[in-house]
């Protein structure tokens, strides 16, 4: 299995990083695709095979960790590109909600 586990929804509370700065805030650190719990159940195929997919949004997906569990809120297209690439981690920004 890829994911951990594969979600829908976000079922940790608003976080307020909304905007793109707010996430640039983030330094990007590796993180496990086995970590991580999906917030979308569907993939856009297009989004996937596109070659400029990362050209107009951030290079590295968004990560929510909540209760210690990791929510990937952004970038499910790289993390499965990441994986067809036979890789078990990718770089992203993670933002740790405190309960």
């Amino acid at each position: 299995m890829i994911f951990k586990a594969v979600g829908e929804g976000r079922p940790y509370p608003e976080h307020g990083h909304n905007s793109p700065r707010d996430w640039a805030s983030l330094p990007p650190r590796p993180v496990r695709l086995d970590e991580l719990v999906t917030t979308k159940r569907t993939l856009d195929l297009e989004a996937l095979l596109a070659e400029d997919s990362t050209f107009f949004g951030d290079l590295f997906p968004h990560v929510v960790e909540y209760k210690g569990v990791k929510y990937l809120e952004d970038g499910l297209h790289r993390a499965v590109r990441t994986a067809l690439h036979q890789r078990t981690a990718i770089h992203a920004r993670v933002l740790v909600i405190e309960d």
